[in-house]
Parts: structure tokens; C-alpha cells; sequence
């Protein structure tokens, strides 16, 4: 006799399991702990076999006779029920976003990409899992993505949250790309997060007040590694990321070249440093206590593992620079204001040195240039510069030889350092993106 939900309600559990039976194999097992269970038994291939549909009151008596209807169709069609739901289960694992997400990640790192890079990309998944992690990507809709991003901006981490999106968004893409979803829905996110309070990087340039930076790292009293890592970065202004993981290999002190692999590059390509004579002799002087192992800067408590993000930027504020008065990325910004105002060099060359990435695809083509030797010179001039700066001598006060008060407005005065000057607007030199 065919079963119904009164008799489903009512059944009650005994010393011994009790099936009751729906018809077409349809069965309710109640079990002696009260729990009951949704089961169809059906033949295939000759053999008896059995399909778990779920338990009840969660799967109504309507939806067991849907699934019993679905499986008996499927039997029909010369399929067995029970390996269809197995296929299925695994190519559900196999489409999840976090398993799509894993595959992303190890297309990073057979890339090339910087291992700080993929960390950051991992660390910002880490936020979206709990809520998307398991979802078949194919059945991830914008709600569910914000619902994720809410949970970070909650916390008033905005550009994190912003990231994240940014992030889950290319897992998507490259989802689309491998035939495993058909849209983005980060896409109809745009505009829905809070956007972040927008800071630039404070950097010193005021020729005089460079100056004083300048004799501020000779007289610095830290580690001779993290004094050497000062000189450098405001010798030759590589991005904080690849100087401090600069490995000892990647200098070739015969041609005064110094070669950034792509893995630590932004614009995701080797970038050549020119080296003036001072930049070597510092080289030279810092091969005596870390050239024996990789790297230049090895950590204190790892010789296999480069110094820490922060402690150039440590050593400033030791210095008695605070973070809004100088830090070891604002010395790109130090180096592009000045080179651009001295007027002696291609604004080409100035770009090229500092591996900016150009998004305006026409300029991007007449930009593949070297502009190499303008770039040793101006890399020798910039050198020279400095040590001007630093010898206090007021004929290079000002970069053109006329003393004026700093670079360009508004500044206003240091509260730490008297001598420093600090532009707290992005500086725009011209039409080019400007990323520091």
C-alpha cells in the first residue's frame, strides 16, 4: 500500500529496523534510534542494489517519489542510478570554486609569479571559503560573493575586501576560461563595496631635505646590512619587494648591471638596473658580511630567508622619520620628481628605469625601448646628485642650481624631522600613470 504523510509522521521506530514500502522500490526505513530514512531499491546488471535519497521529514514523500521517478528513468535509459549520483558528486568536487581556486594558484606559480605574490593571492581566498569554498562555481551568484565580501569590509578592512572581490574574480575568469562557468558575477559587484581612503607614500623632495636623509643613513647606527639596503634603494629606487630579495647571482659586477628576474618583477618581465660607481661600492662593501651565502639581506634569524617587508621602513622611523614623512617606496617617488624637474632626461627613460607599467596601449608600443645608455648615465648623474645633496654643498640646493624652497606644493612641515618636506598629493608629472 502506497505510502502517505500521515503515515510518515506516525511512523514509530521499533526494537528492530521497519521498512515501509511506497511501491517502485520506494521504501521508508525507520530506524530503532527514531531517525528515518528515504531508500529505492532497484536491479541493474542482474544485481540488487540500493540508492539512499535522503531522510524525512527534510525530503517530503512528494520529493523520494520525484527521485525514485527520476532514477527509474534513468534505469530506462540503461544507466545505473546509484554510479550516476557518484559521477556527479565528483564532478561537483571537481567544479568547486576552492578546487578551481587551487588550480589557479598553481597556474600562478608555474608562471613565475613572486612567492610573496601568490601568499597575498592564497591569504585573500582564505576569506572567501568559508562562505563559496565548497560551491559548485557554476551555481555562485552575486549575492552569495557579497555576502563573503561584507564579512571583511565589516571589519573595515576596505582594500582587502576590495581585493578579494578582485581576486574571486579572476578564479571566474579563469574558470571561463577552462569551461567550468559561463559568467563573472564579480562583475555586477562593481561599485557595491566601500571604497578605500586613497594614501600616498610619503616621500621626500626637497633637494635640502634629501640631503639630510641622506647623511641620516651614513650615520645609521642598525644593522650595516639594513644601512647598506637604505644606500641602495635611494641609489637606484627599485621597488622595496625587489631589493630586499635580491640574491647575489643576479649582479654581474663586470658589466655594472644588475638583472631583476620576472618572478619579482610587477610588469612580470626582467628589468635591468645600470649600477654607478657608488651603487658597486656599496656592493662591494656589503659582499664582505653577506656574500658568503644567496642573498644580500638575509634575515637575522634566517640566513635562507631575505629580511622582513618593514625593516627598511623600521630603520627610518629609528632615524626620526615618521611613516608620513619618508618611506623605502617613497624613494621611486623622490627619484621620478627629480629626474623629470633637472630636465635632462627622456621622460621614456625616467619610466623605463623606474618598470612602470604603461596602460595606454599606444604609448605602450613606442615604449618597448631600452633607452639603455641614456639610462647608465642618468643612473651615474643621479648618483652624483646625491652625494652633492648629502656634502651639503648649497650650489645643488636646488636640482638647477636657483635655491627655491622645495620640488613642488602644498608641503607642509615635518613634526618629527625639521629638515624633511612632505608632499601628501599624488604627484602627477605628466599624462602617464604614476604608481609608486
Amino acid at each position: 500500500m502506497a505510502l502517505s504523510d500521515v503515515k510518515c509522521r506516525n511512523a514509530r521506530p521499533a526494537s528492530k529496523l521497519v521498512k515501509l514500502s511506497d511501491g517502485g522500490g520506494l521504501q521508508l526505513w525507520v530506524q530503532p534510534t527514531g531517525s528515518r530514512l528515504w531508500r529505492l531499491a532497484y536491479r541493474f546488471d542482474g544485481k540488487q542494489k540500493l540508492l539512499a535519497l535522503g531522510s524525512y521529514p527534510l525530503i517530503s514523500l512528494a520529493e523520494a517519489r520525484e527521485a525514485r521517478d527520476d532514477a527509474k528513468r534513468l534505469l530506462l535509459a540503461g544507466v545505473d542510478p546509484g554510479k550516476e549520483r557518484s559521477l556527479r558528486k565528483a564532478d561537483s568536487a571537481k567544479d568547486s570554486f576552492r578546487s578551481i581556486a587551487d588550480e589557479y594558484v598553481d597556474k600562478l606559480k608555474k608562471e613565475g609569479r613572486a612567492v610573496r605574490t601568490i601568499s597575498k593571492v592564497k591569504w585573500l581566498l582564505d576569506f572567501a571559503y568559508p562562505i563559496i569554498g565548497d560551491k559548485c562555481i557554476r551555481k555562485i551568484d552575486p549575492a552569495i560573493i557579497l555576502t563573503a565580501l561584507r564579512r571583511v569590509e565589516v571589519r573595515g578592512r576596505y582594500e582587502s575586501a576590495r581585493r578579494l572581490r578582485t581576486t574571486i574574480g579572476s578564479v571566474f575568469r579563469y574558470a571561463i576560461a577552462t569551461a567550468r562557468a559561463e559568467t563573472d558575477p564579480t562583475f555586477a559587484l562593481r561599485g557595491a563595496l566601500i571604497s578605500p581612503k586613497v594614501t600616498s607614500r610619503a616621500a621626500i623632495t626637497d633637494p635640502k631635505a634629501l640631503g639630510g636623509l641622506l647623511r641620516g643613513i651614513d650615520a645609521f647606527d642598525g644593522q650595516p646590512t639594513t644601512r647598506a639596503g637604505l644606500k641602495l634603494i635611494a641609489l637606484l629606487f627599485p621597488r622595496p619587494g625587489e631589493l630586499r630579495a635580491a640574491e647575489w647571482e643576479e649582479f654581474d659586477f663586470e658589466s655594472s648591471v644588475w638583472t631583476i628576474p620576472e618572478a619579482r618583477m610587477k610588469m612580470r618581465r626582467p628589468h635591468r638596473v645600470p649600477l654607478s660607481k657608488q651603487a658597486i661600492s656599496v656592493l662591494t662593501s656589503l659582499r664582505e658580511i653577506s656574500g658568503d651565502g644567496s642573498l644580500l639581506f638575509p634575515s637575522v634569524r634566517s640566513a635562507s630567508r631575505p629580511i622582513s617587508d618593514n625593516t627598511l621602513n623600521a630603520a627610518l622611523r629609528r632615524m626620526g622619520y615618521g611613516k608620513e614623512e619618508a618611506t623605502a617606496h617613497g624613494f621611486r617617488a623622490t627619484a621620478s620628481t627629480l629626474l623629470n624637474e633637472c630636465g635632462k632626461w627622456h621622460p621614456d627613460a625616467i619610466e623605463r628605469q623606474l618598470a612602470h607599467i604603461e596602460n595606454n596601449d599606444v604609448r605602450r608600443a613606442y615604449a618597448r625601448a631600452e633607452h639603455w645608455d641614456e639610462r647608465v648615465e642618468m643612473m651615474q648623474w643621479w648618483a652624483d646628485y646625491l652625494d652633492e645633496l648629502k656634502s651639503k654643498n648649497p650650489r645643488v640646493i636646488s636640482i638647477d642650481g636657483r635655491r627655491k624652497p622645495a620640488v613642488h606644493t602644498p608641503t607642509r612641515p615635518s613634526t618629527l624631522n625639521p629638515t624633511a618636506v612632505v608632499h601628501q598629493t599624488p604627484i602627477q608629472i605628466s599624462n602617464r600613470r604614476k604608481s609608486y
